[in-house]
């Protein structure tokens, strides 16, 4: 059986976000949702998430800005976000395998478990918001 390297240079970077959008773009649940959203701009999207990763896993400071706003409006759950988790660590346990690696995989846990509960309060508290304002 092969031995997988972990993750250590810009270059496994983006062979890890390549694959992995390669396989939500093909995703029936979230494939939709991403091309609906990005359409000819998976180019800039991948670049950012380069630099993104490279800022997480290498301290690297490629990527500045806060990843939170262009997902707020998304129409997603808690099972997208549990689809996304499991595509990602899928897809990096198929190319890679060490300390690296296995903090990608948590960080990218803890980020979807953020997003689901920010999008969730956002959305509890507009609802909210219009309930309380309609009534005099």
């Amino acid at each position: 059986m092969e031995t997988l390297k972990d993750i250590s240079t810009i270059e496994d970077i983006k062979q890890m976000v390549n694959n992995f959008y390669d396989n939500v773009r093909k995703d029936d649940l979230l494939g939709p949702i991403f091309n609906d959203k990005l359409q000819d701009r998976w180019p800039e999207h991948l670049e950012k998430m380069y630099g993104f990763w490279q800022t997480i896993l290498f301290d690297v400071r490629s990527y500045s800005g806060s990843p939170f706003p262009p997902h707020k409006q998304l129409p997603v759950d808690k099972a997208h976000f549990d689809r996304w988790t499991q595509i990602f660590n899928t897809t990096i346990d198929s190319q890679f395998s060490g300390p690296i690696t296995e903090e990608a995989k948590m960080r990218a846990t803890n980020m979807a478990y953020m997003f689901n509960h920010k999008i969730e309060y956002f959305r509890n508290a507009e609802n909210e918001l219009r309930n309380t304002s309609g009534k005099s």
